[in-house]
């Protein structure tokens, strides 16, 4: 695609591993004990909040025609635009060694005829053996959709035919009246000890039927959110993570804060924004609730262009907002 700005295309190191266009990511065991051996200021908080994720568990969008975004909880969402049909980063279940905080709103043998599933980079909360392995087997069928390199493990998960990497700013294949893009983000990946950023790691536009949805995947603040902007000037729908940000020394080159995010909407020039990466799993140091309660209390201190959707997990969003 023809870009407003100058670009050289995904950046790579001497050994061929990924990078970030902007800002180098610091792979650090220094900064982890750092952050491992520090007294957390909101650990009494943390540990007496009661605050929980609202959820709805209707599952009637996913047989509806209505084109629509649908959060799931985390960063994974349900999308049908122009009739088609899309999941985001689908996390069904408990990863690993945390349980999820939020039900799933649907059952997850629910989601069939599904038509693209993408996803967005290889770490574990994104990109689930389980989860994949439960879509692949109803929707045989659905094409996948993901970073270079992040084919080869949706390939042994699923033993799909169907899968297409990208690199940065480059279109994937898909039907006429849709377009999908994979843009930048300001992250890292890696699934095992030794396999740090052999995979790509970034986020989607998506358009089709006069709209554009922009998500935004795991990502630290930093210019891409202009370039984005400026590469996609009608961006109807941001979905920005607001989550996983405290410590912000250790946490702001892989995700950023509630306040972060609305520089970047800002800088997007999107309608509507939807927090994501929040209140599904405890991954860092605030309290569960915290992100959308700081969002809340930056927004009535920040200018902020256009309008933020405060919704629950299984919430219906229909796209004529």
């Amino acid at each position: 695609m023809l870009l407003p700005f100058d670009w050289k295309g995904t950046p790579l190191d001497s050994k061929g591993n990924f990078l970030n266009h902007e800002f180098a990511f610091i792979n650090s065991f220094v900064e982890l004990w750092k952050w491992q051996r520090m007294t957390n200021p909101q650990k009494a908080e943390k540990k007496n909040s009661k605050w929980k994720l609202d959820c709805k568990t209707d599952s009637n969008f996913l047989t509806s025609k209505q084109d629509c975004i649908v959060w799931l909880g985390h960063a994974s969402f349900f999308i049908r635009l122009a009739g088609i049909t899309m999941l985001i980063d689908p996390i069904l279940f408990d990863i690993s060694f945390l349980k999820r905080r939020v039900a799933l709103p649907v059952n997850p043998n629910e989601l069939k005829n599904i038509d693209y599933i993408l996803v967005s980079h290889d770490h574990r909360d994104h990109c689930d053996e389980k989860s994949l392995k439960i879509l692949a087997k109803n929707n045989p069928k659905a094409i996948y959709l993901t970073g270079l390199k992040v084919d080869k493990v949706i390939k042994n998960i699923t033993h799909s035919t169907s899968i297409e990497a990208a690199g940065w700013y480059q279109q994937f294949t898909t039907k006429p009246e849709l377009t999908i893009t994979y843009v930048p983000s300001r992250h890292w990946g890696r699934r095992y000890l030794t396999d740090t950023n052999v995979r790509l790691w970034g986020g989607f536009v998506i358009q089709a039927a006069g709209k554009t949805i922009y998500f935004g995947g795991d990502s630290g603040y930093g210019g891409q959110f202009a370039d984005i902007g400026n590469a996609f000037p009608s961006i109807d729908y941001a979905l920005l993570g607001i989550g996983a940000y405290k410590p912000e020394f250790f946490m702001g080159q892989s995700h950023m804060s509630p306040k972060d995010s609305i520089k970047a909407v800002n800088e997007l020039k999107a309608k509507y924004m939807i927090p994501m990466h929040y209140g599904t799993f405890d991954l860092s140091d605030e309290p569960i609730g915290d992100p959308i309660h700081v969002l809340k209390q930056e927004q009535e201190r920040q200018h902020v262009d256009g309008d933020i959707l405060y919704v629950c997990a299984g919430e219906v969003i229909p796209m004529h907002i």
